[in-house]
């Protein structure tokens, strides 16, 4: 595997379900993050591979493999955020509700189990509305809702959140923010297709050219301070109608579109105490 097209370094992946991915020199097999063997068979492959690094890139894993982290001692070899801020990340509300209380711009949102229905939900944000899991990797289960009799508001409960539908361009900042000195590198990069349409995975990026966006670059590293994140971070922000970026969801993790920021991989290198 090459980082920065300099350097070569020896990959080890690790999935459920492994199989040959370009660049790794292996992948294992370890349980899903949400079995209780995870933490055995992490301390396994830790043991039996003594890598140098471990970079946790599954959503649902974050908090568990940073308390884990601290049980055993792995120490700075483990490139994830502290255990709390992990979890406030993984979570939409708690993300929406630690940012709300820092004053970094988010999109008007509420628990769904705030409104009884659908046309509620629709009257409460004057128009559409996304709503999606509060815990879930991706596009996973976003949805625009727009009709009041929409058949997906059945499935809505407590464990989701409502977010009202900001139009504007979709962004996907990158960001490395550095546990040693706290300083942020923020690569922006603009979501040129989404999977669904107006929302979900993003298709193909564009980098953006640094200084073109300067509100959203602010608001990208304004994010990882408010939420006490470090390490690589991927972001979705998106433009209201008056063009004012807010943050949808944060992941404290390496992203899809990652790839398309190296700069991120090669700070992990040059700058992560390990």
């Amino acid at each position: 595997m090459e980082a920065g097209g300099t350097r070569d370094l020896l990959a080890i992946g690790a999935d459920m379900a492994p199989v040959p991915v370009p660049g790794f020199d292996s992948v294992e097999t370890v349980a899903p993050a949400t079995d209780p063997r995870y933490e055995r068979d992490m301390l396994a492959l830790v043991a039996g591979l003594q890598p140098a690094l471990v970079l946790p890139t599954v959503s649902e894993e974050l908090a568990r493999i940073a308390t884990l982290g601290l049980a055993v001692g792995w120490g700075s070899r483990l490139v994830v955020s502290p255990a709390g801020p992990a979890a406030v990340a993984g979570d939409k509300l708690l993300t929406m509700w630690a940012l709300a209380r820092a004053g970094v711009g988010v999109p008007a949102f509420a628990g769904a189990e705030t409104f009884r229905s659908a046309a509620e939900a629709l009257a409460w944000a004057g128009g559409p509305v996304v709503v999606k899991p509060r815990v879930a990797r991706g596009g996973r289960g976003v949805h625009v809702l727009e009709d009041p009799d929409d058949r997906v508001w059945g499935r809505v409960d407590a464990a989701w959140i409502v977010q009202c539908f900001a139009p504007g361009t979709e962004y996907s900042p990158q960001v490395y923010r550095s546990p040693g000195t706290g300083r942020c590198r923020v690569v922006v990069l603009r979501k040129a297709g989404l999977e669904h349409g107006r929302v979900g995975n993003a298709t193909a990026v564009e980098r953006v050219p640094d200084g073109e966006v300067p509100d959203v670059a602010d608001l990208a590293e304004r994010t990882v301070q408010a939420l006490g994140l470090v390490g690589p971070v991927d972001m979705d922000v998106r433009r209201l109608a008056d063009g004012t970026p807010v943050v949808l969801e944060v992941n404290a993790r390496f992203g899809a579109v990652s790839a398309s920021a190296p700069e991120l991989l090669d700070a992990v290198l040059d700058d992560w105490p390990g």
